[in-house]
């Protein structure tokens, strides 16, 4: 198709347009993971709503396949096409907070480190991804899991707007009161119906956080792992995020030489409170005597930024959502580990749910708020020869676990895993109205570079 048309300016775009051969665009063109390699017939980097309308009815008017790239990583490709139009919002990623309303607007080409940064100055926040790099819109649409979860909701629920750039170049504003329907869409249902150029949300006020990491030898990954999950399924407190992760180990200072580049098994606690609490609250953990351990007090910004991973790797990701984690199920976990490719920035996690995640739960189309805990295995490689391997580990980590499944899942998560993967986002009778509301706002499913949700006629 890109071939045969005679390429010019969209009308009324105001923005930066690049094609190949541009010096910029291979830089453009490229995301986080380095599994993808795409060409698009053009890029257009967006600075305003008006810029996203007038890209998308031109993409739409010369039948060009559309991807909206955020701020983010795009780990599944689906923010790049070959041959087709890019809409990129990375340079409309302002953040302009009130903080007496404790409101934030965000454009929907920021990142939660912009938001986190202009946030923390007000001691505010709002539950964001595990990582500074993850784009605000791609995170909130698709529900929102972070750190503050258990205390704060998913990102999707401090939502109190979305403006939309539709399939026909319309600008909507969603919310409570506004194409209410929608704005329910929208919390999970991803870039399913539209850009989503802005964002609003709810702020919290987040005086002190603390960032703890406890880091033990591989073999003490079972050990570690029954004492975390008693530790949260004896009622510990909603302040308390974080999870068990196998990993390589690191070379900073506070890990001792004899575990770096080696498989090592760590217990993170990201706390919604002080040093002294997050240590009284972690005793279980700390009495299994880690053999490395950094803990202290950070701005909530600092410790977003903290465990960023590099771009560049090849990245192959998945997730299981468990209704129980009983010894069995923690030593299927524990064996899998072995298997993950290392050294490398792999992480096979496992993440407690409940709290506000689930208090949640009925409001908006995602059923997998009623888990207990999260399996997410992050694969993150540099060798294509290890791609087989690295793909079968965290599928076989996912597989292994299938037993206490609760049979939905996080999509934001995963890769492309198939369509019934997609409604198990979901569940079939929040899928079949996600459909018609997708059918009312982009029947064409011009929007499909997504975990896509196919358009359904009213019934």
């Amino acid at each position: 198709m890109s071939e045969t048309i005679e390429w010019s300016r969209p009308q009324g775009f105001g923005g930066v347009l690049l094609r190949a051969g541009d010096a910029a665009y291979d830089e453009a063109r490229t995301v986080f993971n380095g599994m993808i390699d795409k060409r698009p017939a053009m890029i257009a980097q967006c600075e305003s709503a008006a810029d996203v309308q007038a890209a998308v009815r031109y993409g739409v008017g010369q039948g060009l396949e559309v991807a909206v790239r955020g701020g983010g990583h795009g780990v599944a490709g689906t923010a790049v096409t070959e041959g087709g139009l890019v809409v990129d919002l990375r340079r409309m990623n302002s953040v302009q907070v009130d903080p007496f309303a404790r409101i934030a607007r965000v454009g929907g080409g920021a990142t939660w480190g912009d938001v986190d940064r202009a946030c923390q100055k007000y001691l505010l926040a709002t539950t964001g991804g595990r990582a500074s790099t993850t784009g605000v819109a791609g995170l909130t649409l698709g529900g929102g899991s972070g750190w503050l979860e258990r205390k704060f909701g998913l990102a999707c629920d401090a939502l109190i707007s979305v403006e939309l750039v539709t399939a026909d170049g319309r600008l909507l504003i969603a919310d409570e009161t506004k194409n209410a329907e929608l704005f329910w869409a929208l919390h999970g249902g991803g870039g399913n119906f539209g850009v989503a150029t802005s964002l609003t949300f709810h702020l919290k006020q987040l005086p002190t956080t603390t960032l703890g990491l406890l880091m033990w030898p591989a073999s003490m990954g079972p050990d570690v792992l029954r004492a975390y999950r008693d530790l949260i399924e004896q009622g510990a407190p909603d302040e308390l995020g974080g999870g068990v992760i196998y990993l390589t180990g690191p070379p900073e200072e506070f890990v001792p030489t004899h575990l770096h580049g080696e498989l090592i098994v760590g217990a993170a606690a990201i706390y919604a409170g002080s040093e002294a609490e997050t240590r009284e609250v972690f005793a279980p953990l700390f009495a299994l005597a880690p053999q490395a351990e950094m803990v202290a007090e950070m701005p909530y910004a600092d410790i977003q930024s903290a465990l960023d991973d590099p771009p560049g790797f090849r990245n192959y990701w998945s997730a299981e959502h468990l209704s129980a984690f009983p010894d069995a199920a923690v030593t299927a976990f524990a064996d899998r580990a072995q298997d993950m490719v290392s050294p490398s920035p792999s992480q096979q996690a496992i993440v407690p749910w409940g709290g506000a995640v689930r208090r949640g739960a009925e409001k908006w189309p995602q059923p997998h708020r009623q888990a207990a805990w999260v399996v997410h295995p992050f694969g993150l490689w540099s060798d294509p020869a290890d791609d087989t391997r690295g793909i079968r580990w965290a599928r076989d980590v996912c597989s292994d676990l299938q037993e206490w499944s609760t049979g939905y899942v996080y999509l934001n998560f995963i890769g492309n895993e198939g369509q019934n993967r997609v409604i198990a986002g979901f569940g079939q009778e929040n899928y079949d109205r996600l459909s018609r509301v997708k059918c009312e706002y982009d029947p064409e499913n011009v929007f499909h570079l997504n975990q896509n949700i196919e358009p359904g006629w009213p019934r």
